[in-house]
């Protein structure tokens, strides 16, 4: 449903799109997109950073060190916490990069080159929050891309008010206001795991070519 609404306004656009998905679950609804779009799929991976003792995720960081900080806490805060826990901070960096360059070793890769001049299509299978959004849109930053647009199935109301701040363009199929997690509104949970994700990634590919 989310692949017709996208081909309709962006199938015939002048410029080229590629979709970016920000979980292994966006790559299962991104896969549809990109098939209809016949457009490059890739995986954007991320990682939060935690604090003790805090209920929400103080930053998120990809592989390559692009981070933002979640917009659930307030600059003050982020200040006072920061001064509490920079060096707890800079450890919990390196070991979440690490750690997604092990994953990404298995195959992945998002390669800024082949979203340059293109409309990034952002693809999730749910926001809770517009958090990742953040994320991804610091990744972005460096790259120069056409519009930037971000579509998912569901979400929170939060994470609609994100989606219009940082994109030119988006598409949501239903807008839930109390939102409980993304599996909560699938019948099945069937999402695959990594390599086999990163399998559906590189058979796209390699039809589309």
């Amino acid at each position: 449903m989310l692949a017709v609404q996208i081909v309709k306004k962006y199938g015939r656009s002048q410029r080229p799109c590629a979709v970016v998905a920000l979980s292994d679950g966006g790559v299962m609804v991104g896969v549809q997109i990109a098939k209809e779009l016949h457009c490059i799929l890739m995986l954007l991976m991320s990682a939060d950073i935690m604090l003790p003792r805090e209920p929400d995720a103080l930053a998120g960081i990809t592989s390559g060190g692009a981070m933002a900080y979640n917009k659930r806490y307030s600059d003050g805060e982020i200040d006072e916490l920061m001064g509490e826990y920079h060096g707890y901070v800079e450890q919990e960096k390196l070991v979440q990069m690490h750690e997604l360059n092990s994953l990404l070793g298995k195959g992945g890769t998002i390669e800024k080159k082949l979203l340059k001049g293109h409309d990034v299509i952002l693809v999730s299978d749910g926001l809770q929050t517009g958090f990742h959004l953040d994320i991804a849109s610091e990744f972005l930053k460096t790259i120069e891309i056409g519009k930037l647009i971000v579509a998912a199935p569901f979400a929170s109301i939060e994470a609609v008010d994100r989606m219009h701040i940082v994109a030119d363009d988006l598409f949501c199929l239903s807008v839930i206001g109390e939102y409980i997690d993304t599996d909560h509104y699938y019948d099945t949970q069937d999402v695959p795991d990594h390599d086999t994700v990163i399998e559906v990634i590189e058979n796209l590919v390699h039809n589309w070519k």
